[in-house]
């Protein structure tokens, strides 16, 4: 559908284009030069910046210890709780859990 302009069509435009441009054809030849340098720099400062953040080190994520809190008050618990006041289960103390003391009551 398309094909390559013959060598006629091109001596065509370059006629066309220097009675368009005339003496200013080389100001915009010059112009045009400018600008693709620009981009190809703007592109290659992306690029550096782009390699930049992928080499820089990742923070190091701190996690906070494990503590439970009150949901109420927002205070951490004690370990002087026998029971979680919001899940109702037994606290661990000194990394053992403690054992639960209560006697089932039969239902009758």
């Amino acid at each position: 559908m398309f094909h390559m302009p013959s060598m006629g069509m091109m001596l065509v435009l370059a006629a066309f284009g220097l009675i368009l441009f005339g003496k200013r054809l080389p100001e915009v030849g010059r112009s045009l030069g400018k600008g693709i340098v620009e981009f190809k720099k703007g592109l290659k400062g992306i690029e550096e910046e782009v390699e930049q953040a992928s080499t820089e080190s990742k923070p190091e994520v701190k996690t906070l210890p494990e503590q439970k809190f009150d949901p109420y008050t927002g205070k951490a618990l004690t370990p002087g709780y026998k029971y979680d006041p919001y899940t109702g289960k037994p606290v661990e103390q000194s990394g053992q859990p403690q054992a639960d003391t209560e006697q089932p009551v039969e239902s009758r």
